[in-house]
């Protein structure tokens, strides 16, 4: 499958939001930093942007750590360890 970030840059307000990853559904999770958002964008394209105010999770690990429960990641980038690992530790700091 192909991953466009297309989708979630028409969602988000950041121009360039942050790749997190794939769950097990087959969606991709971006990350926008600037409205604290996450744009979840299906296999089908079918797309939409969760504001973490308006969830239960009021940190971005909390969300990651939801999908990880509930979804799983297929697909994590790995930088030094994974990426979303790292993100939780530095917004955990």
């Amino acid at each position: 499958m192909v991953y466009t970030d297309r989708t979630a840059r028409e969602l988000l307000t950041q121009g360039r939001p942050l790749f997190l990853g794939v769950d097990s559904e087959g969606a991709a999770h971006y990350w926008d930093s600037y409205e604290f958002a996450v744009a979840v964008v299906a296999a089908d394209v079918d797309a939409e942007k969760v504001e973490l105010a308006e969830t239960p999770f009021e940190t971005f690990s909390e969300w990651c750590e939801y999908t990880r429960s509930e979804r799983g990641w297929d697909v994590e980038p790995h930088v030094g360890g994974s990426l979303v690992g790292d993100l939780i530790r530095g917004a955990e700091a």
